[in-house]
């Protein structure tokens, strides 16, 4: 048992804390930006953090229509533009919120007029004081240096706050279900992938909207845990190039959430695997030799969350069978402090 399997398990306790500490606020903030509704979304983050952005854009735009963009801390920290954000939901992601970067864009979108909503691991961090709105992930303490059930909590306080602010019954009743699913993804065997994602220098990790989100934390965690050059990319952008690196036997992580994408990724998979590709699919169906066991009848967006919480076990595995200690990768600390 490493310190990051044991983070990785704590996921649906944490979870189950935050929807209840949490409710009030969010619903106090949804009420908010009914009344007021802003003309747009800004997110910023970095990591892991910045991959739960990349699940707040996709979520916000397909359940509520607003657009959503990145924002690029640099652009305050070191380059002091003041963009117009009058009006506008700027929700800034980090699990320490000790960021001197990010801190300063907070403060920059708020001085600029945005509501500032912040979602942290650590309440008393200055990024916690610069927000309006503070929601405290609840996660506890995370012993090893990749981040694992912080991120999971992110994405659901993402969705805590979606469902709020869309007065979504569907997504409220598949939040308040969250922590058993979770709780039977820990559980689910995903050993098929370990060998062969192993034996890899390099390898692929694919998702389509939602899901992309899902395979940047995914392609991240092999890349610090097993040190494996593991690159996420949409599967809309699979054959723009990336499909040039397929040939016999090489390795690909695919997540496939049950929505409006799975037909385009089911094509997909089956072109890699035409072009000789090893491919792995967390996906719903009978069990197969390739096919990754996933937890059946959720929400798509939450369906990934628990995709997520089961491939941590996984790339935990990868990483020892490669003679890795995931608790301690190379040249990183639990806290970057970017300027």
């Amino acid at each position: 048992m490493t310190k990051m399997t044991e983070d990785a398990g704590e996921a649906p306790d944490a979870v189950a804390r935050m929807l209840s500490a949490n409710a009030a606020q969010c619903a106090a903030l949804g009420q908010r930006l009914r009344a007021a509704p802003p003309p747009f979304v800004i997110t910023c983050a970095r990591g892991s953090s910045d991959h739960a952005a990349t699940f707040t854009k996709y979520l916000i735009e397909t359940r509520l229509g607003l657009p959503t963009m990145s924002f690029a801390p640099t652009v305050s920290s070191i380059y002091g533009a003041r963009i117009k954000m009058a009006g506008a939901l700027f929700i800034a992601i980090s699990q320490s919120g000790q960021s001197p970067d990010l801190v300063a864009s907070a403060q920059a979108a708020r001085d600029a007029g945005a509501l500032v909503v912040t979602i942290v691991n650590t309440e008393e961090s200055p990024l916690a004081r610069v927000g309006q709105v503070c929601l405290h992930l609840h996660a506890g303490r995370e012993r090893s240096v990749a981040a694992t059930k912080s991120y999971i909590a992110s994405l659901a306080a993402v969705l805590q706050i979606v469902a709020h602010w869309g007065e979504s019954k569907e997504l409220a009743a598949a939040l308040d279900a969250l922590p058993g699913d979770l709780g039977n993804a820990v559980a689910l065997d995903w050993s098929a992938a370990e060998n062969t994602f192993a034996n890899a220098d390099g390898m692929l990790v694919i998702g389509r909207g939602l899901g992309f989100a899902i395979a940047q934390e995914a392609a991240l965690k092999l890349k610090e845990t097993a040190i494996i050059h593991a690159e996420p990319f949409s599967a809309a952008e699979v054959e723009h190039g990336p499909m040039a690196l397929v040939g016999e036997g090489f390795p690909i992580l695919v997540f496939s959430q049950e929505d409006a994408t799975r037909a385009g990724v089911i094509d997909l998979v089956a072109n890699l695997r035409d072009k000789g590709g090893r491919v792995f699919v967390a996906e719903q169906g009978p069990a197969a030799p390739e096919r990754l066991p996933v937890v059946t009848g959720l929400d798509p967006a939450t369906a990934l969350v628990s995709m997520i919480q089961s491939f941590y076990s996984l790339a935990n595995a990868v990483a020892l069978a490669r003679g890795r200690d995931p608790d301690d990768p190379p040249h990183l600390r639990k806290e970057t402090e970017t300027l």
